[in-house]
């Protein structure tokens, strides 16, 4: 996503509480959905759908909220108010991984392509073609099916995510074994349950795979229960680590299952848990009420930072 430093960026604009539940590039136009929901294009995506330079589009919404207004972010503010929605903000800026990211939302989306298309001076064909794609097929449905998001009803994004993800790995496991990712359902769920609408960059069983694979190399617990085995894991589509789909990952034999459990129950929840939702919260991969709700779910008390106010 950009992150441009030309932009200056109103306190309406930066939302810390938002954060990108599903991203992709798609022939070059990046992409994405925010954990409200919300349907976006980057600057650079926006900029290439309208077949412009990326400078064009920074420019226009650096000049956004200028008095008076130059004609064109005049005419493309009138636009997005004739689709009955707020003209006062070109994008939102949502915290990922220290930096600022400018999500540009459907209305503003769609009058800067119907600018481009019809009301410039300068006949646009490639910005005509992007505007009636995404004016026929509907730029949230667009956007969903282009990440593979697909949020059904009231479904959250949380929920989604772990549905998703939970679709992937039910058969794809070695009878005779267990999967960290599936194991830790009861907990995912707790922590959704409490709220912890965490995000794709949220993805624990990592976390307790390595944890977990050193707990059982260091205590040779193959002797004890047998080797463990290889078996593809696969992410959703709109998750960043699906580009590397399938990954190897490790099952193992069903009779480690209670050791496993006492494990992650009265070690990796109580100990380790609190330092990965911390390190997350640093990073501005989560925010920090999100990893407190996480831990007071758990009953995992330890102190949690702030985070980041801004990003750089």
């Amino acid at each position: 996503m950009s992150n441009s430093q030309d932009l200056v960026i109103t306190p309406q604009q930066l939302n810390l509480d938002l954060q990108i539940a599903a991203e992709k590039e798609v022939d070059g136009v990046g992409m994405g959905v925010l954990t409200d929901g919300t349907p976006f294009l980057t600057l650079r995506g926006l900029s290439r759908m309208c077949g412009v330079d990326n400078a064009a589009i920074v420019r226009m919404t650096a000049s956004w909220q200028e008095n008076p207004l130059k004609p064109r972010e005049k005419k493309i503010r009138e636009l997005v108010r004739a689709q009955g929605a707020d003209d006062s903000v070109a994008f939102f800026a949502v915290e990922k991984g220290g930096t600022i990211h400018h999500a540009v939302p459907a209305a503003v989306c769609m009058a800067v392509l119907e600018y481009y298309a019809f009301e410039a001076k300068t006949e646009n064909d490639h910005a005509a073609k992007s505007f009636r794609t995404l004016a026929r097929k509907g730029f949230r449905d667009f956007i969903y099916a282009q990440v593979g998001f697909n949020p059904t009803g009231s479904v959250s994004v949380a929920w989604q995510q772990f549905h998703d993800r939970v679709s992937l790995t039910y058969h794809t496991v070695p009878d005779g074994y267990f999967s960290v990712f599936k194991e830790m359902a009861d907990m995912m769920v707790t922590l959704i349950r409490g709220g912890a609408d965490l995000g794709s960059s949220f993805v624990p069983d990592i976390s307790v795979g390595m944890a977990w694979g050193k707990h059982w190399t260091g205590d040779n617990l193959d002797v004890l229960y047998g080797d463990r085995i290889k078996y593809d894991h696969n992410y959703p589509s709109y998750f960043p680590q699906s580009a590397s789909n399938p990954q190897p990952a490790y099952c193992y034999p069903d009779d480690a299952l209670a050791e496993f459990r006492k494990w992650l129950k009265e070690h990796y929840i109580p100990n380790r848990l609190p330092t990965y939702l911390n390190q997350k919260v640093k990073d501005g991969q989560i925010p920090a009420p999100a990893a407190r709700t996480a831990i007071d779910a758990l009953g995992a008390k330890r102190v949690i930072a702030p985070g980041p106010k801004r990003l750089a």
